[in-house]
């Protein structure tokens, strides 16, 4: 049996979905867990009744923090919860494994800002008749490159998250996939190394594997990520953890950086910068980021404003 019990109480279909979600996205709280799964019921005390079962089965554990004055439960999977959704083989295998020490790390805040970054794209997805589920986005996914500035080195990019979205017009008929690399900043690093993430993106971007044996002479070369995706995602920066007039700032200091990299100026990334705060409110539809590159116009996820030098389709 994928999920063992505790006594006569087995964890049903809503536990499960639960521990699917958990696995994928390593830790969430109640309350992101109910919007995500339950956000047609008035409050979360179903949800809450479900999840505990996980935990009397031993499938999961959780850790509390403080929030607005009251105590909030972050939920991750033991090892034995693990092995369950594994045991089911629905998601691919992630070796990452929580424990009471890391649900309270350093990493915890982070962990949770990537969360609702991708609970703001399903409310809103869902307000707008879009698709985009609580499985639509991957944390942490590596992608090889290498960098003309770094000769010789083998270098992994790794986004926060790669979200997938399914955006849907109904006046036109439209359905069109939209893939995003997520970043999501809480002002822990410095604008220089935000930067160099920037850098890191045009870098794999441009990055072409070189074929080898018999295939180098019958294959012309293509981007690396042209294996992984049918177009080159979006980037969108999330910023979160400080006022807004200092998020502010720190946008207008990375467009700065970023307008004085040749690299950055010479490919066709686009990239979009918000707060995390303008995400959950408006939506990703809202005109609520600004470009990296190009002209300071507020634009919505699909950053049709993009750098002059480098003209997209829309």
């Amino acid at each position: 049996m994928p999920y063992p019990h505790a006594g006569s109480v087995a964890p049903g279909p809503i536990a499960q979905e639960a521990a699917q979600i958990i696995y994928q996205h390593r830790m969430l709280s109640t309350r992101q867990l109910h919007q995500l799964i339950t956000p047609h019921h008035a409050n979360s005390e179903y949800l809450r009744r479900q999840l505990h079962t996980l935990r009397a089965a031993g499938l999961a554990d959780t850790v509390g923090q403080r929030r607005h004055g009251q105590t909030e439960l972050l939920w991750w999977l033991t090892d034995k919860g693990a092995q369950a959704v594994e045991s089911v083989g629905l998601l691919p295998s992630r070796p990452y494994r929580m424990n009471a020490t890391t649900a309270l790390g350093p990493l915890r805040d982070h962990t949770l800002a990537t969360v609702e970054t991708g609970l703001a794209f399903v409310t809103h997805a869902r307000r707008l008749r879009h698709e985009c589920g609580p499985l639509d986005w991957s944390p942490e996914n590596a992608h090889a490159y290498r960098d003309e500035a770094r000769p010789g080195e083998d270098l992994a990019l790794i986004p926060d998250a790669v979200l997938n979205y399914v955006h849907t017009d109904r006046e036109r008929r439209t359905r069109t996939m939209l893939t995003f690399f997520i970043e999501v900043d809480r002002t822990q690093m410095t604008i220089a190394r935000l930067a160099a993430k920037l850098h890191a993106y045009a870098a794999y971007e441009k990055f072409v594997p070189q074929p080898v044996g018999p295939r180098a002479r019958r294959s012309p070369a293509a981007p690396a990520w042209r294996a992984r995706y049918p177009a080159f995602p979006r980037l969108l920066l999330v910023l979160t953890g400080a006022s807004p007039s200092r998020l502010e700032r720190r946008i207008a200091d990375l467009r700065s950086l970023a307008a004085s990299d040749p690299l950055l100026n010479t490919t066709p990334l686009r990239a979009g910068v918000t707060t995390l705060e303008q995400l959950s409110d408006q939506g990703p539809f809202a005109p609520v980021f600004t470009p990296v590159l190009g002209p300071n116009a507020h634009t919505d996820a699909w950053l049709r404003t993009t750098h002059p030098a480098t003209p997209l389709p829309a």
